[in-house]
């Protein structure tokens, strides 16, 4: 193998095991930062040996049982963390009488346990949201604080900072390396799908920068949260998160043109959603669905997500359907933001007055300010009524609202036609929009 092969093997690895690796370190050494540390640690002896020596039957474990040596060294020299020798000595006699570390199972053993505590360490609510969301990346889905700068458009030093700054406020903290009781685990796991959830939406629809779509960040969610419906299939709200993401995954690629612009629900080409991952997402919600209890805020939009993977065109959309989950969302989860969104399906369902009816008793509220989806909205409903002169003026006011280039262009594109029809006396057509 060559020394490049032997390079994308190892990074390849890293993505794959990294998780799994911190995971099981962090269950020995209690610090999720030391046992980032650690598992880095590893990967460097690994990109020394394993151009020379060839990459090992079990990558994984090899690096778990380098890295628990690596501690054992750490240990041996940081008083603080000194009565972790007799734990992590012993372990290391064991495997030595039995003839050498097990790697098989130095990886998998108690995996899934470890796994989950990460997931509720990174994710705790001592954390802000920037924190636990850069802290995630790292330790659980692998990427380093360049490819997450590069991905949420923010410089690399103020990642490093977030993830440096997250780690001590959890040792500062004392946060167990545990996974919540049950009693807490209700009131913990809410914070988990957030981090998920914010990810996957930043791949799905960028708040800033030159593309529509990240569809990296997509995928890291999506893989995130396939583990975790995994690590708790007894949580409806897992099931509904993962069937959210992966009914909305599936119109990727219509979401955009040939030259990478934004294409609109109403307007895509429905050949090209990916029905296997529609299949995956319909199933997940059929799980939500059976777990029981009342539904969830994810399980509710996954249903809604449903309605539109189920139309074969744009008409056949159950649009009264999804007005009464939003209805259902509203009270379950209120905000400015369901409103809006439930004003698109009034106005699909019942007509754009409906819909304008509902928008104008969110005016003045603060938290939709600078929500350039509010006069998106609005504008698409002032064109279905013919006041297309009002739509520009709501149009160009959501343009200069967004921070994303494509979706501003596609804004100011959709103003200049709303003028055009007003000049031209409102004869020319009016095709609805909605989002993607």
């Amino acid at each position: 193998m060559t020394a490049s092969a032997t390079d994308r093997a190892i990074d390849a690895v890293w993505r794959i095991e990294s998780a799994r690796l911190i995971a099981g370190l962090a269950r020995i050494v209690r610090d999720v930062g030391l046992a980032e540390e650690l598992a880095q640690d590893a990967l460097v002896v690994a990109l020394e040996q394993w151009p020379v020596s060839g990459v090992p039957r079990n990558p994984g474990a090899w690096l778990m049982a380098t890295a628990k040596h690596r501690a054992i060294d750490l240990v041996r020299r940081e008083v603080r963390l000194g009565e972790k020798i007799t734990e992590l000595g012993h372990e290391l006699q064991v495997e030595q009488a039995r003839g050498g570390p097990d790697l098989d199972a130095a990886i998998d053993d108690g995996i899934d346990d470890d796994l989950l505590r990460l997931v509720f360490v990174a994710c705790h609510p001592v954390l802000s949201t920037e924190a636990r969301v850069a802290l995630t990346l790292r330790v659980l889905a692998g990427l380093t604080t360049q490819e997450i700068a590069r991905a949420f458009l923010i410089p690399e030093p103020t990642v490093a900072q977030r993830i440096s700054r997250a780690k001590r406020t959890l040792a500062n903290a004392a946060v167990p390396f545990e996974v919540p009781a049950r009693e807490e685990l209700a009131e913990r796991l809410p914070s988990v799908l957030e981090v998920v959830y914010l990810v996957f939406n930043e791949g799905y629809s960028a708040t800033a920068g030159d593309d529509w779509l990240r569809p990296s960040l997509c995928e890291d969610a999506l893989r995130l949260g396939r583990v975790l419906a995994r690590l708790v299939p007894q949580e409806p709200e897992v099931h509904g998160l993962v069937a959210l993401m992966e009914i909305q995954a599936s119109r990727m690629r219509a979401r955009v043109g040939p030259a990478g612009e934004p294409v609109l629900l109403l307007d895509q080409d429905r050949s090209r959603w990916d029905h296997v991952l529609i299949g995956r997402g319909l199933a997940a919600l059929q799980r939500a669905e059976q777990v029981g209890g009342p539904p969830g805020p994810y399980t509710v939009q996954a249903a809604i997500a449903a309605c539109h993977a189920r139309a074969l065109t744009p008409s056949d959309t159950d649009w009264s359907r999804i007005a009464s989950l939003y209805e259902v969302l509203a009270r379950i989860a209120q905000s400015p933001v369901v409103e809006v969104n439930r004003a698109v399906a009034l106005g699909m369902a019942y007509g754009p007055a409906t819909g304008l009816q509902l928008l104008d008793q969110l005016d003045g509220e603060p938290a939709l300010a600078g929500y350039h989806l509010l006069p998106s909205v609005r504008g698409d409903l002032l064109v279905k009524l013919g006041r297309h002169g009002e739509a520009h003026e709501e149009f160009t006011r959501a343009a200069s609202l967004t921070a994303n280039r494509r979706e501003r262009t596609l804004l100011l594109d959709r103003a200049t036609t709303a003028l055009a029809r007003h000049n031209d006396g409102g004869h020319m057509g009016a095709a609805p929009a909605t989002s993607g």
